[in-house]
């Protein structure tokens, strides 16, 4: 029944309607670059909203602890308002990352944060219960939102780890590339400061030459899957980076460095070597 469940929330397309709308806002309020890049983690290499989370999770699972505790009211209080507190930068970047995924993964991270904001609300009303002295009104809340949250925790697992948010779609491909060294074009076939695609097996490799030194990156964008082989080339020589076509994620060419998001992650490198003017690949 839970996964029946889940199919359906993945296809309810009556969701799409207020998706568009909360995406454009999130877009419009979210518009300085390097505001984006941050609540992104590209400074951390990492998506940075499942770092943020673990300050109200980790505030509200040690209330409850408390709460089932004697003598143990203040400290319970203080945790539930450290947790209150922590969930704005949390949830603005979780947001700035909903924003750029696919409609259906916007439907199942819709209901996510759905879950989140009821579970915050009866946190924001067990911390005003417990300063007004009703201190059981504010445990029975807070408990309530504990399990909302459980169960918003859950949908946020279902949307990493069936759905792809936030994870790497490039690592996969190294996995894919066929064992040893692969030759792929001879250096002068490769123009200076221009990307060229080539397949190694079946996987899209993304080459380009900074003078006699050549990078490989795979091609696949590590964001959404996005074809950077079409991506527009800004800068040049050492510093020309490859944009994606798709959500405008844009790294470093000669050394696969995320520059802007919404990618966190650096876009994966392969092993290079130039043998009598052949250059060759490998996985690393």
């Amino acid at each position: 029944m839970l996964r029946a469940f889940l199919n359906r929330l993945e296809q309810a397309t009556a969701l799409d309607p207020v998706s568009d709308r909360l995406q454009e806002a999130v877009e419009a309020t979210v518009r300085p670059r390097r505001l984006q890049d941050m609540l992104h983690g590209v400074f951390l290499g990492h998506p940075l909203h499942p770092t943020l989370v673990q300050v109200p999770v980790g505030a509200f699972l040690n209330a409850a602890v408390l709460d089932l505790m004697p003598g143990q009211r203040r400290a319970a209080t203080a945790l539930v308002a450290v947790g209150v507190a922590g969930t704005a930068p949390a949830v603005a970047a979780g947001l700035t990352d909903w924003a750029s995924l696919g409609r259906e993964q916007r439907r199942v991270g819709l209901v996510h944060a759905m879950g989140n904001t009821a579970a915050l609300a009866c946190y924001v009303g067990s911390l005003a219960a417990r300063l007004r002295g009703r201190y059981g009104l504010g445990r029975a809340l807070a408990f309530a939102g504990l399990s909302l949250a459980g169960g918003s925790a859950y949908l946020g697992g279902h949307l990493s780890y069936k759905e792809g948010a936030g994870v790497s779609h490039a690592a996969p491909e190294l996995r894919m590339l066929p064992e040893g060294w692969h030759a792929v074009a001879t250096i002068s076939e490769l123009p200076a400061d221009k990307p060229v695609v080539r397949t190694v097996g079946e996987v899209p490799v993304l080459l380009y030459r900074n003078g006699q030194s050549v990078t490989a990156m795979i091609e696949r964008c590590g964001h959404q899957g996005g074809p950077l082989g079409e991506g527009e080339v800004t800068g040049s020589g050492a510093a020309a980076c490859v944009v994606c076509p798709w959500h405008g994620s844009t790294f470093r060419l000669t050394d696969g460095i995320v520059v802007r998001g919404p990618a966190a992650s650096d876009q994966p490198l392969l092993r290079t070597r130039v043998t009598a003017d052949q250059v060759e690949v490998s996985a690393p």
